[in-house]
């Protein structure tokens, strides 16, 4: 089991919140950027991979690395409609976990949003990232990381494995 973090835009906040978790239950971490990000060097537990220069390179690399049971923080929808299918664990760094109930409405109602800007009209963005927002991430991010340990250690068990959780 891996936890991805799509590092472009992901709160420093969020990092911390995940390397702390990393430290404490021994999972590895993979930051996914399209430049190099900062990380911390104390630990092999957490790595970075700086892609090339392109739209949607970093997301292209997670959905051809993740597998079944990771789990994957990010702020974008495609990208985590694309996971969610893939049984992916997902999470916002706002705190809203995507699923396959709720995946598939978010973005229909980003597609919508992007054609109302692209049609001229003023849309509001996200408001900037707040204590709230990182108290909801850090509640919704341990209770889906607990039940992908579990079902990690279901399908470990299964197969007699005893590896990380």
């Amino acid at each position: 089991m891996k936890i991805w973090i799509d590092a472009d835009a992901a709160p420093r906040e969020v990092k911390e919140i995940v390397f702390k978790a990393s430290a404490r239950l021994k999972i590895p971490v993979v930051m996914v950027a399209n430049q190099s990000i900062w990380f911390p060097p104390s630990t092999s537990l957490i790595s970075c991979v700086a892609v090339r220069h392109g739209a949607n390179e970093a997301d292209k690399y997670i959905v051809d690395h993740a597998q079944l049971g990771d789990m994957a923080i990010t702020a974008d929808i495609p990208l985590a409609a694309q996971l969610v299918d893939k049984k992916v664990f997902v999470v916002d760094p706002r705190g809203e976990e995507y699923d396959d109930r709720n995946v598939v409405g978010r973005l229909a109602a980003r597609d919508l949003f992007d054609a109302a800007r692209g049609a001229g009209m003023e849309v509001s963005g996200q408001q900037p990232y707040n204590p709230k927002d990182r108290a909801a991430f850090a509640s919704t991010f341990d209770r889906v990381l607990t039940r992908a340990i579990k079902a990690h250690s279901r399908r470990n068990d299964k197969r007699g494995s005893t590896d990380n959780p």
